[in-house]
């Protein structure tokens, strides 16, 4: 393997982690500069349009994080399944996530409908590219990555449909934290099984 192909597959790993830090950071960064904010009443994507520092905060955290998945997905996981034609399904969909991810952060609630369109898209296809990457790992035979990426795929899906069949809260901030919590865990645990896979780039 060139140590050029070898370095970009470890940034795409390592971008899967510093995604969710930034992510992370950037939201409850937010979430603690405004107060008012109520996780049982409120959207995630309300913050996006708050004065002062919490917007930039926040569609700032959101659209860097996804540019990040993006290039986890396109160098880290897309070469992470080599030849099969299902886990680089998973990969070209979990990329569709990332980008809209993007759009959440570029296009906040004040952008409608494209807010809204980008978010639909983000939380359906997260469990979809979780479920597609779960049977490219039992193709492969790896058990125990079926068994821990179906449980994210679940975790990610199931608030959702717990949201709408009994609608345990008034606002969709816990099923969102919840569900892109979900497949942020999931994201550093294969960003740093690539990590370990991979050979480190030669500095001399």
């Amino acid at each position: 393997m060139s140590q050029q192909k070898t370095s970009a597959q470890l940034a795409g790993a390592a971008s899967g982690i510093i995604a969710t830090v930034l992510a992370f950071s950037c939201i409850l960064v937010a979430v603690a500069s405004y107060p008012e904010f109520s996780w049982t009443d409120n959207a995630l994507s309300d913050l996006g349009v708050i004065s002062g520092i919490t917007g930039p905060v926040f569609n700032f955290g959101l659209t860097i994080s996804g540019i990040f998945i993006l290039i986890f997905a396109v160098f880290g996981l897309f070469k992470y399944f080599g030849n099969s034609w299902i886990g680089k399904s998973g990969a070209v969909t979990f990329a569709a996530t990332a980008l809209a991810l993007i759009g959440i952060g570029i296009a906040n609630e004040n952008i409608s409908p494209y807010h809204y369109l980008f978010s639909v898209a983000f939380f359906v296809l997260l469990p979809i590219s979780l479920f597609i990457i779960t049977a490219a790992f039992a193709v492969k035979r790896q058990a125990k990555m079926v068994l821990f990426t179906l449980l994210i795929a679940v975790v990610a899906a199931t608030p959702w449909i717990l949201y709408f069949t009994v609608h345990y809260v008034h606002g969709v901030a816990i099923p969102e934290f919840t569900s892109a919590f979900a497949g942020s865990v999931w994201t550093v645990v294969l960003g740093y099984k690539m990590l370990k896979k991979l050979p480190q780039p030669k500095t001399t």
